[in-house]
This record gives C-alpha cells, structure tokens and sequence, in this order.
C-alpha cells in the first residue's frame, strides 16, 4: 500500500491589508510633496503587474531635503535630550509593530519575499532595531565613547531592495538615537514600506525635517551622498557603488560606513549533526531567494561526509516551495527584478561552461513572475565565476575539503569578508576557526541570527564600519 502525499492547501494573505495606493509622493520636511524628478512605477516580481507610480527626487528636491534635516537638527533634533528622543523611537516601534501586517504585505508585494519571512522577519526585526536604539538614547555616555559623545548632524542614508523596511531601521534608528537627522534614499525597485515608515513618522509626531524619504535611482543616491550639507553617508549595496562612493568622499571629511557584497563560507565538519547542518545551509544561501549579502554561498564540506551530506541537502530542497509570495506556504519567493534574475542565470550558465555538475530543484516555476528554481553546483573548483561572484540568488556552490587548515585557506580565498558558517560538535575547533577566518560574523552551528545588540559588518570588499549594537553607534557620533 502506497503512503499518501499530503499536497499544503494554498493560504494566501490578503493583499487588500497592504492598503496600496496608485501613487506615492516624496516625503520631505515631513510632508508628502511630489518631487521634480521622472516617476517611476514600482513592480510586483511575482507577477510583473505595476503596482504603483512613485514619485522621485530631482537635486533641488535632494538640496531642500539636506537643508530640512539640517534645519530640524540645528533647532529641535540636535539639541534635544536623549531621553526625549527616546520617546519618540520607542512610539516608531510600537506603530511598526502595530502596523506590522500592513508592512509585511507591502513588502512582500513590492520585494517578492515569501510572507512568513517579511512578517517573522524583517518587520519584528525592524521594530527591534527602534526599540534597542530608543534604549541607548539617553545612555551615550556609558556607551564607551566618552562622557558625552555629540552627533555628527545630517545622515545621507542609501539602501538596498533585499531587505528594504529592515534595511531602513539599521540606518535610521541608531542615527536618531544619537541625536541625528536623516534624509535617505530606498532602492529604486522597493520604495513602498520606506514612504509608509514616513506616515509613520508623521503619526509618532516626528518634528518635521528629522526624517526625509527621497525614492529615485542611482543619479539621486549620488547626488545626496556628494551633496555638501551631509555630514555622514551609510550605503548598503554592491562593491563596485561602495568603492565609487569611497572614491569621491575622499579628502571631503564626511564619515562613511559600507557595508557592501559577499561570498560567505559555510563549513562543514564530520562531526557535524548533519540534519541540523542541512537545515542551516538551506537557511544560509535560500532565505530571502538568496539575496542576502551574508548568504552562505560557498558551502564548504568535509570530503568524508560529503556523498552524504549532499543525498539529504538534495532531498531538503526538494522539499522547498517556490511561488506566490503572499501564500503562507511559500518557501521561495520570486527574484525581486528582471535585471538580477538575468545576472542569476549568466553566472549559471557559467557554472556549467566551467564543468561544475548543477543540480536543480523539481520544483514547478510559475510562468509569469521573475522566478529561478533552488540550484546546487557541485564538483566546484576555486577558479569558477561562481565560487568568486557574489551571485545574489538562490544558487549554492559547494566545494570540499581534507583538513581544517584547507578548509580556512579555501574559506578566506575570497576579497569579500562579510560572514561566515561553522558546523561541528568540537568548541574548541569553532573558537579556533572563527579567530582564523576573516570574516566580520561567524555563526556557529547556526546561520542569519541577526540581533539588534548584535554588532554586523565586514572588511575588505565587504566595506567597514559596523551596524547595531553598542559598536554601531560610533559611526554616528562625533568620536
């Protein structure tokens, strides 16, 4: 007799609980203006409907922006107390959570993110992020910066589209929290959640100018991180933007954090429990469709484990469902443009010209929608474009190893060095490990466990400075 296959019935969220509207506005010395700049229409992935016309900012919206936040911080912002500011971080937090499911739907929408990971993860997450930094902002002095550390004034914020509210909140909350104003700008294709944060901000009585949301692409981050009234630029984002926005800050005296690409390692050991790992490695490099600059896209197995290691990963990610990011069940979302998804396949297509064995998910991929099924390369060698390129997809590429010294000279051939993974029963090995890979984050039996007290950040192509956390605040005061 057979086993039944029991199917998941659909459960869709409703998309009317994002409350979209057909056009969105600037959000400039807190109020909705529209900008001088060419809209631009805004797409859901999943489905490639527009979703809604947003307008941008042109350089005298950028100017105006600046000469706002620089007002608010020079007669509000700046010279209010910590414990003031706190208030108003703290009712940010509370509206977010309690705006939560609008949030999380708005996001899957514009992103293309699975449901259960916008609204387990980025949206809890980001109202974290205020609440941690609403606790720091009447304690600078004991943060270790001196007995009173001062902001440094007006933040040029730029961020990325994979994790677009939470991405915001790493920016915005610990910039407020030390006395700063902001003007930032969200990523050209997720703009939506970043304009509601401004109703949310206007709903906590946020003084206007504190915060100033300006969507556009490229030509607008540029044109607010080289603009003369910013004193501090935070970019996350590619290298190759990271190392131009370094270029021409040079010799200009602002402060710059980037946190920027990454090719994170994830070990394997023999004594590894292997289900736990394979959940771990699935978590690593599928979360989110692989669009996380941490991802565990290099996974890197003990040569003795390594047949059955790859039996039951293949077996787990079978199991994975890719579809309609609003449905509860779904496991992998849809990549978030049509742009990335053609980078995805050019780098695969590389994968297989190099000679790596690719194997790929049976899963069904929807016809409409920029969908790329769960992928797996094996028989990897250091040399192939995708042991190299930060593929930003859900792609992994999986190398093996002999000894723990070739496994951290194979983990550390890399320019990146943002995170890394460790998987064994051994302490003393993962103490050992971790002080040998350069990487700014090692997990240990585990993988993307983010913490609001938790310092995050990389060196070399991965950029400097760090985010969250007490080490966090730094860059944003004047130390």
């Amino acid at each position: 007799m057979n086993n039944p296959v029991w199917e998941y019935a659909p459960a869709p969220e409703s998309r009317a609980i994002a409350n979209l509207k057909a056009n969105y506005q600037l959000f400039l010395d807190g109020a909705f203006v529209d900008g001088e700049g060419e809209p631009l229409k805004t797409v859901n992935p999943a489905t490639e409907e527009v979703l809604a016309e947003v307008s941008t900012a042109a350089p005298a919206d950028v100017d105006k922006a600046v000469k706002a936040a620089r007002r608010a911080y020079d007669k509000v912002w700046g010279r209010m107390p910590g414990a003031e500011r706190a208030k108003y971080l703290f009712r940010i937090a509370r509206i977010m959570q309690e705006r939560g499911r609008e949030l999380a739907v708005l996001e899957s929408l514009d992103n293309g993110k699975p449901i259960k990971e916008s609204r387990d993860v980025d949206i809890p997450t980001a109202a974290a992020h205020f609440f941690h930094h609403a606790g720091w902002a009447d304690k600078l002095g004991y943060a270790g910066y001196g007995p009173d550390p001062k902001p440094l004034g007006v933040a040029g914020q730029v961020i990325p589209w994979n994790f677009p509210l939470l991405m915001l909140a790493w920016k915005i909350a610990p910039a407020l929290a030390c006395g700063n104003t902001v003007v930032l700008k969200p990523a050209e294709t997720t703009p939506l959640t970043a304009l509601v944060f401004a109703e949310i901000c206007q709903q906590a009585g946020l003084p206007a100018g504190v915060v100033n949301i300006l969507p556009g692409a490229g030509d607008v981050g540029s044109e607010l991180v080289n603009h003369g009234g910013i004193d501090k630029v935070a970019f996350t984002g590619s290298t190759d933007v990271g190392k131009l926005i370094q270029k021409s800050l040079a010799g200009t005296g602002k402060k710059l954090t980037l946190e920027l690409g990454g090719k994170a390692a994830n070990v394997v050991f023999d004594d590894a429990p292997l289900d736990q790992a394979v959940e771990g490695i699935v978590n690593g490099i599928f979360f989110n469709q692989g669009h996380v600059c941490c991802a565990g896209s290099r996974l890197l197995v003990q040569e003795s484990i390594a047949e059955e290691l790859m039996a039951k990963l293949r077996a787990r990610v079978s199991t994975l469902r890719l579809g309609d990011p609003l449905d509860k069940n779904t496991d992998i979302g849809a990549i978030n443009s049509k742009p990335q998804l053609d980078r995805i396949r050019e780098l695969v297509a590389s994968g297989d010209a190099d000679g790596a064995e690719r194997w790929t998910s049976p899963c069904p991929v929807p016809d409409k929608g920029f969908y790329f099924a769960p992928t797996v390369f094996s028989g990897v060698q250091q040399a192939m474009r995708i042991a190299r390129e930060e593929i930003f997809g859900p792609v992994l590429s999986v190398l093996t190893f002999r000894t723990p010294a070739e496994a951290v000279a194979k983990a550390n051939n890399t320019p990146y060095g943002l995170s890394a993974g460790i998987w064994t029963e051994k302490g003393s090995r993962i103490l050992w490990m971790a002080e040998q890979l350069r990487a700014g984050v090692v997990w240990a039996n585990t993988f993307n466990r983010f913490d609001p007290t938790a310092p995050f950040g990389g060196f070399g192509e991965s950029g400097f400075g760090r985010e969250g956390g007490r080490a966090g605040l730094e860059a944003y005061l004047d130390v």
